[in-house]
């Protein structure tokens, strides 16, 4: 078995380097170098394959149409790829003893001149964000890589690596090696809580269009598509005390819980309302502070449950419980702000409006004095009502706030987690039930030191992107389920 290697253009000394370390196994059969410019040095014992980037559909279909190998080898970094001992033979009979259509493996990252030994995770169904880390280095099996561009548009600039991946997907399973294969260098030096906004910066626009296009391609051929048609909500079914209450679930919170509460308290409307704060037994003043507001405003409901295990999911759901509740639940952090005293009156507005079961707002991303800071505003436009729920599988969140009819979510409970709940909870809604939105900020995401996502370790994320893609997972196979029992 040989393998084909592609190989973008980059500097001599790296490209040299990368073809050094291909070359070393005697399975490679030939190295081809991508991109436009590749003719300004030649290379020995290379080829040069005429491109655009290796996201471009165009550029994927001249590297199927030129494999003539049992597998081809894709390497995205320009820098350079040193290889472990044995990597590509292991690669090969990995492929070979699993069948499996692509194979990928843990590596080295090279961070600041620190090795740093960097996992990535199994993949699922249910993986269709199109930030899957498999790593740089990728081994197709050339006949699936074939027949997955045969369904892939040639034109996509962005998107091409996402399509090949999700067709292959449908074809053959894909193998995670749990070694360190290669090493890399990390060009990308910024911390988790930096990162995790690059699908929602404005500047990726275009990107997010065709990575949407792409994965609604995906999700019909799998049959997991869902039609723009809802169930309708009845507001009128059940009495509540209040027509809105805002849930916040805290703990140890006591830089910022005070601004919370008296974002709350300010807010202006033409209904009753009410402060839930679920207190998960906070034990740095929190508490106090609660209770110093409780006793002087009435409407707040200072809730300490009887149980010691619950995340912010379990915390949400017994203030949901509480039969002070009001007909919508919405969301506040306990570090964030509303932005200013029409936000909850907005909200309300939304969910008579647009008669759904949930509404999701933008917020403006700002520092802990409340300064504004990139990318800004996150709107989320890219949940439109014809086609949000279908692309909700492929990004890693539905914005804020976040708000919900009380009864819905009674009925369908968050999941006692403290990371991805929120999203959970909004996939299941949406499987059945219109999400309003507001694309106008009304939120202020506020970004600290001490913020939960602010500097994650590689396996924190991981655990994160793990669970998060188990509850694609679950969404995926419902949704298949519930179009077979359509078609029944």
């Amino acid at each position: 078995m040989k393998i084909c290697c592609y190989i973008p253009f980059g500097a001599e000394k790296d490209i040299r380097a990368t073809v050094k370390e291909l070359r070393s196994s005697e399975l490679v059969k030939k190295i081809y170098i991508t991109g436009s410019d590749t003719a300004q040095f030649p290379v020995e014992g290379t080829d040069w394959l005429p491109s655009g980037p290796l996201t471009s559909g165009k550029t994927l279909a001249a590297i199927a149409q030129s494999s003539d190998a049992d597998f081809t080898l894709i390497y995205l970094r320009q820098s350079p790829l040193k290889l472990g001992q044995s990597a590509l033979e292991r690669f090969v009979g990995v492929a070979r003893d699993t069948g499996a259509g692509l194979v990928y493996s843990n590596y080295y990252a090279v961070r600041g001149g620190t090795l740093t030994p960097n996992p990535v995770i199994d993949y699922q169904e249910g993986s269709l964000r199109d930030d899957f880390n498999f790593g740089s280095l990728l081994l197709y099996r050339t006949s699936v890589l074939r027949e997955a561009l045969l369904e892939a548009d040639p034109e996509t600039r962005h998107a091409g690596l996402y399509a090949l991946r999700l067709n292959s997907s449908l074809r053959s399973t894909f193998f995670r090696i749990p070694e360190y294969l290669y090493t890399e260098q990390e060009s990308d030096l910024r911390l988790s809580g930096e990162k995790i906004f690059d699908y929602v910066d404005p500047k990726n626009r275009m990107v997010q269009v065709e990575m949407e296009e792409v994965c609604t391609h995906f999700l019909k051929k799998a049959g997991a598509y869902l039609e723009p048609s809802f169930k309708a909500v009845d507001f009128g079914a059940t009495k509540f005390p209040v027509e809105a209450s805002v849930i916040i679930p805290v703990r140890n919170r006591v830089k910022t819980i005070e601004d919370a509460i008296r974002s709350v308290l300010s807010q202006k409307t033409d209904f009753p309302f009410n402060l839930i704060i679920a207190d998960n037994h906070s034990t740095d003043g929190t508490t106090e502070i609660i209770s110093a507001y409780a006793a002087q405003d009435p409407r707040l409901i200072h809730l300490i449950p009887g149980r010691t295990d619950l995340g912010i999911g379990g915390c949400w759901n017994a203030a949901v419980d509480h039969p002070a509740c009001g007909k919508f639940a919405v969301q506040l952090d306990s570090d964030d702000l509303y932005l200013d005293e029409t936000t909850l009156q907005q909200v309300v507005q939304t969910f008579y409006a647009e008669k759904c079961a949930m509404v999701v707002g933008s917020y403006r991303m700002v520092n802990f004095a409340l300064e504004e800071i990139p990318p800004g505003v996150i709107d989320h436009r890219e949940w439109t009502p014809e086609n949000g729920r279908n692309n909700a599988l492929r990004i890693n969140g539905l914005g804020a706030p976040r708000a919900f009819f009380t009864p819905l979510l009674r009925e369908i409970r968050v999941p006692n987690v403290s990371y991805g709940e929120d999203y959970a909870v909004g996939l299941a809604i949406s499987r059945a039930y219109q999400i309003g939105r507001i694309y106008n900020p009304i939120y202020l995401c506020r970004r600290w030191d001490d913020n939960s996502d602010a500097s994650l370790s590689i396996e924190v994320m991981n655990n994160h992107n793990l669970y998060k893609d188990r509850i694609r997972t679950i969404e995926f196979l419902a949704r298949k389920q519930l179009n077979k029992s359509k078609q029944a």
